[in-house]
């Protein structure tokens, strides 16, 4: 009966234990360390991956802070250049106005000067011809011909006349 008792060790069970001896002594001795070095090696890249990760991830942020550095740069650069230009607009604005408002004034002084011009012509050809009018006037009133001197004398103080109206006016 000792046939039926599985849990009594028996011939196979020697033959079993020692082909899993050969087999467990087989596989440390040359499987294993043929797996260890593939696992190693796997690690050492797996960690210089990551390694290499790092060091990306640092040199995109110090990348990233170069860029924000170089933008605020930019747009510091761009406001002093716009205020530049604001400045110089409002310079060339005020020169312009400057000038306009002197030309403006020249203008103005040449109209001025040839009114004056033009009413002292006015005012000398209008005593010429009072001097004529009155003259013939008189002779036709009176009926016979004025003394040229008393004449003159008269031509003269209208003229003048005429001179402090024009200068009031």
């Amino acid at each position: 009966m000792t046939g039926s008792i599985f849990l009594l060790p028996n011939g196979t069970w020697f033959v079993e234990l020692a082909v899993v001896v050969i087999i467990l002594f087989f596989v440390t001795k040359y499987v294993l360390p043929i797996l260890n070095k593939s696992i190693e090696a796997r690690q050492e890249k797996i960690r210089t991956a990551l390694l290499a990760a790092d060091e990306a991830r640092a040199a995109a942020a110090a990348a990233d802070d170069e860029r924000a550095r170089l933008l605020q740069e930019a747009r510091e650069h761009a406001r002093e250049i716009v205020q530049s230009a604001q400045s110089l607009a409002e310079q060339v604005k005020s020169e312009a106005g400057g000038r306009g408002q002197e030309e403006f004034d020249r203008i103005v002084a040449a109209a001025q000067d040839e009114v004056r011009a033009a009413r002292q012509r006015a005012i000398d050809e209008a005593s010429g011809r009072i001097g004529e009018i009155t003259f013939d006037l008189v002779a036709k009133i009176i009926g016979r011909e004025v003394d040229q001197n008393a004449h003159q004398d008269l031509v003269r103080e209208a003229v003048a006349a005429l001179h402090v109206e024009a200068q009031k006016g």
